[in-house]
């Protein structure tokens, strides 16, 4: 049996307070570090990322053409590639340009390729050249020195792209929260067909991925058997910042979770959250500082807990902001719990958002058709009403 609640635990709470104290649970992002771009991915921003130079740098070419001085007709007077440094051009002058080579001084437009002909050894064009036609202007896009991004963004590769083209070698990002996730259960298989009462493991598959994106760093996936001792061990040796483990959470014959947390030094935050599925779900600060996060076994009912505590709790060490609570119209009733929150897949439509069939706590299949998981307070939500939605995995 799970041990009564302790002093500080939120027992059986509420989906949203349960959700910010996994956020609190962090207390502060993980220190920074400076990290070289390609090392940078999957991190997050620690101080606010500033343009180390105007972007673009000096006055391109938009167009593959010719950069030309003044009105026409013009003198052809050579050629400037990407790359190369441009000649002045003179009144009169047009030179040879292509698309992101710098503009030669004196130039006053881009006339495009297939806007000009030559003729007699002068070029014309089929219409007029207005003044910084088809030019990219120095500091278009940013000045040096400007901010771009503020602290707490992921780094993405579009990220790392714009940190290259505005001069940045390294990166100040906060150190990612590494994550040991711990698959408990004799039955579980990693490869093959179900059998004789086991099954596939469908966590182990879909969890790491999902956790690495909300930046962690996996460090160690693992099958642990239903045994007090090797669980007990696994928790307490973990290096991890954060032990995730699925199954084990209830109050069953092989349920081994509660007692090899209180051998641990362990004390639980929140033990059981008033959400379905997932209601088993739990969270624990260990000795040192290292949290536990213990999901469901099912696996629908381990989204929900992942979504709930996991979560936040990356989130918060990361130094990310999590991601907002939007809401859309239902399309049709969102039927919900007579008490609790329900985490519903759902899919977009014109009319709203509709709830997907294949929604039980042990199912993938309706969620691996969702677009994002539906908030369903108690008593559910009409036609017509509104709802908030969190990204799907």
């Amino acid at each position: 049996m799970a041990p009564p609640p302790t002093a500080g635990t939120l027992h059986d709470g509420p989906w949203p307070q349960a959700r910010r104290a996994a956020r609190l649970a962090a207390r502060q992002p993980l220190p920074a570090i400076e990290a070289e771009l390609a090392a940078a991915l999957g991190h997050t921003l620690a101080a606010p990322l500033a343009a180390l130079t105007d972007l673009p740098a000096f006055d391109t070419s938009a167009m593959d053409g010719w950069a030309v001085s003044g009105p026409g007709p013009w003198r052809p007077a050579g050629r400037v590639l990407a790359g190369q440094d441009a000649a002045p051009l003179a009144d009169g002058e047009a030179v040879e340009i292509a698309t992101g080579a710098q503009l030669p001084p004196g130039a006053t437009g881009v006339l495009r390729r297939e806007h000009g002909r030559t003729e007699h050894g002068l070029l014309y064009a089929l219409g007029e050249v207005a003044p910084g036609q088809d030019v990219r202007p120095r500091g278009q896009e940013c000045r040096g020195g400007e901010a771009l991004l503020p602290a707490g963004t992921p780094v993405t590769p579009a990220v790392l792209g714009l940190a290259a083209a505005c001069g940045h070698d390294r990166l100040t990002v906060h150190r990612r929260p590494t994550v040991e996730l711990l698959l408990l259960g004799d039955e579980l298989l990693d490869s093959g067909l179900p059998q004789t009462g086991r099954v596939r493991d469908a966590l182990g598959p879909m969890l790491a991925p999902w956790l690495s994106a909300a930046g962690a760093e996996l460090t160690g996936r693992r099958q642990v058997r239903d045994d007090f001792g090797l669980l007990r061990d696994a928790v307490r040796h973990s290096p991890a910042d954060v032990v995730i483990t699925t199954g084990g959470t209830a109050a069953g014959p092989v349920d081994f979770l509660h007692a090899a947390l209180e051998a641990s030094g362990a004390h639980l935050l929140v033990d059981g959250v008033a959400v379905r599925p997932g209601h088993p779900m739990l969270l624990a600060e260990l000795p040192g500082g290292r949290h536990l996060v213990g999901l469901p076994g099912n696996p629908l009912a381990a989204v929900a807990g992942a979504v709930t505590l996991a979560l936040p709790l990356l989130h918060g060490l990361s130094g990310r902001p999590g991601p907002d609570l939007r809401t859309e119209p239902a399309a049709v009733d969102l039927p919900g719990h007579p008490t609790d929150t329900r985490l519903l897949p759902v899919v977009r439509t014109d009319q709203g958002v509709v709830p997907l069939a294949f929604d039980g706590p042990a199912m993938l299949r309706g969620l691996a058709l969702a677009e994002a998981l539906a908030v369903v307070p108690p008593g559910g939500v009409p036609a017509g009403g509104r709802t908030e939605l969190l990204p799907a995995p």
